[in-house]
């Protein structure tokens, strides 16, 4: 059956993503629908920011704001638990007619693939090899294995400026 499980796109209010994920959850369990809901998630990003007192951590960031995606198999069932979850104001596609994400925007996004091994850690110091910003050095921010992506924090006029590099591109400094 989970063959014919497709990704869909489902609105939110905002600020409720975190709620809706885990009442569809709670609902998943208490109607025994795991066979038909796979997976609820709200796709996010680490990023390092630095807070009021100069210190640097790390937050979550969500990618898509008010937008929740959840694999399923499409019936009257599974659309009329999550159309009716608090929090959703429906699934994305004309009219109330849900689409499912192609193979392409899956893979796209990126957050659905495994996660491979980065050569970068966040904080770590690069150098960039090629291309525009060759020979300038920065801070390694986020990390983006699927994308096979940096974004690295270099001085552009006396100000930090995050930009996003290809990790072909990079060389770690030691």
């Amino acid at each position: 059956m989970a063959e014919e499980a497709k990704w869909y796109v489902v609105h939110t209010y905002s600020g409720y993503e975190n709620k809706v994920k885990a009442d569809i959850e709670k609902t998943i369990e208490n109607r025994n629908l795991q066979e038909q809901i796979l997976k609820v998630m709200i796709p996010v990003q680490t990023a390092v920011v630095e807070d009021k007192e100069g210190k640097k951590k790390q937050v979550q960031k969500k990618l898509f704001p008010a937008y929740v995606l959840i694999n399923m198999i499409m019936n009257d069932q599974t659309w009329y638990v999550v159309r009716n979850t608090r929090g959703v104001t429906g699934f994305v596609g004309p009219g109330s007619k849900p689409v499912p994400l192609t193979e392409e925007e899956i893979t796209n996004m990126g957050f659905l693939a495994e996660a491979e091994e980065s050569p970068f850690s966040v904080g770590d110091q690069v150098v960039v090899t090629e291309g525009v910003w060759k020979d300038t050095n920065g801070v390694v921010q986020e990390v983006h294995p699927a994308k096979h992506m940096a974004v690295i924090v270099i001085d552009m006029f006396g100000r930090d400026t995050p930009v996003e590099i290809d990790f072909s591109e990079l060389k770690q400094l030691y």
